[in-house]
């Protein structure tokens, strides 16, 4: 279960199936990251698919994290073998980043991501992304898609202008990896179909990619 801090809605929601219409008004509401996922998989009625990402400073141009979905087990080669009970149904709902601590002093980048679109047509895609640290919030950014055909394959870049931040902050946010974490909220005309999950180190070494289950926190 996981309640809308903050918001007019204090009852608790759970995840799977919704129990009710979860707004952009709501979760431009919350007051810190949410303990669990507000929708469920099955509420991505339009089967988009995100299939590439990359993260790059506009400035220098360097390609910061790049990440695409590796083929579907009928287009390999050599597919593994995988026991549909061990599916976990939150798979690839959670991305883990490892930065180093100069990406904190970055002021402005790219986010580029590609995505396909099953065969209903998308109106409205928006996505509202919410950064916190521990329970401050660092930023709220705020994207439209627009609209998507059927059958589509989309590729979008959105600029994240980010936040000025102190050296004490820095400091803090380098010094306690993974409580930098975000809520990435998806909406097609204003319904929640998807709920991402991310958390950020600062302090060197190499980006990790894997799955991850909130409530198993």
């Amino acid at each position: 279960m996981s309640t809308l801090h903050g918001s007019e809605h204090s009852e608790p929601i759970s995840d799977s199936p919704i129990a009710r219409n979860i707004t952009p008004e709501d979760v431009l509401k919350l007051k810190q990251i949410t303990n669990s996922y507000l929708c469920s998989p099955d509420a991505n009625i339009y089967d988009i698919d995100f299939t590439r990402f990359c993260i790059r400073d506009l400035e220098s141009g360097t390609v910061l994290f790049e990440i695409a979905k590796p083929l579907p087990p009928e287009l390999c080669d050599n597919p593994p073998e995988t026991d549909v009970n061990d599916l976990d149904p939150n798979a690839g709902r959670f991305v883990r980043y490892q930065f180093t601590p100069h990406f904190l002093k970055l002021r402005t980048v790219g986010a580029t991501v590609e995505f396909v679109v099953g065969e209903k047509p998308v109106n409205n895609f928006r996505m509202i992304e919410r950064h916190f640290f521990r329970d401050r919030l660092l930023k709220t950014f705020d994207f439209e898609f627009g609209f998507c055909i059927p059958h589509s394959k989309n590729t979008v870049e959105h600029i994240y202008d980010f936040p000025a931040l102190s050296s004490e902050a820095m400091d803090e946010m380098i010094n306690h990896p993974f409580e930098t974490r975000s809520d990435s909220f998806y909406f097609v005309e204003n319904r929640l179909i998807m709920h991402n999950k991310a958390d950020y180190a600062y302090n060197g070494g190499t980006i990790q990619n894997n799955t991850h289950n909130e409530d198993s926190k």
